[in-house]
């Protein structure tokens, strides 16, 4: 049963990286990902009952608070979704760790974003070209569209680190 928690872990970062890209890819977060996260991080604390439930505590109050910032429409759906999943798998440091660092890395990206507005608009990324010049050409496409930040990519690296903080 020891390595339940650990093969969890490893699972659940590979799926953060799926999320980002997928975000990146069509601003959307699926529910089966986000469903996958919650069994991996329930799977995860099955050998600590009081720490599941502490997780339970946590996650629900968190989607009370979110809910009510997607109220105001200040958070999409998707971000809801995935920030209280990840809630469930992490003891409340974790959770404080991954609000921590999901604020910063969407500080970040949201400089990227504005920092976009000086650069200059691309052509059509042609036929063969890198995945880089490709993204940047699309992301600078929504951008003058006023389309919203890939906020699951900061999720993804603030659930990253604190799976990696409370240790595989």
């Amino acid at each position: 049963m020891s390595w339940i928690a650990p093969a969890a872990s490893y699972l659940a970062i590979l799926l953060l990286i799926y999320v980002a890209m997928i975000d990146i890819a069509t601003r959307s977060i699926r529910n089966e990902v986000c469903l996958t996260l919650a069994l991996l991080g329930i799977a995860a604390q099955l050998a600590s009952p009081i720490q599941l439930a502490e997780s339970l505590i946590a996650a629900t109050v968190l989607f009370l608070l979110l809910l009510v910032i997607y109220q105001w429409k200040m958070i999409g759906g998707g971000d809801v979704k995935l920030l209280v999943v990840l809630a469930l798998g992490l003891p409340l440091m974790g959770v404080i760790q991954l609000l921590t660092v999901t604020a910063f890395a969407g500080g970040v990206l949201a400089l990227v974003h504005l920092m976009m507005r000086y650069l200059p608009s691309p052509r059509l990324a042609p036929a063969g070209s890198s995945v880089l010049r490709r993204v940047y050409a699309i992301e600078r496409w929504r951008h003058v569209r006023h389309a919203p930040l890939p906020f699951g990519v900061a999720i993804a690296c603030g659930g990253i680190w604190a799976i990696f903080s409370k240790g595989i």
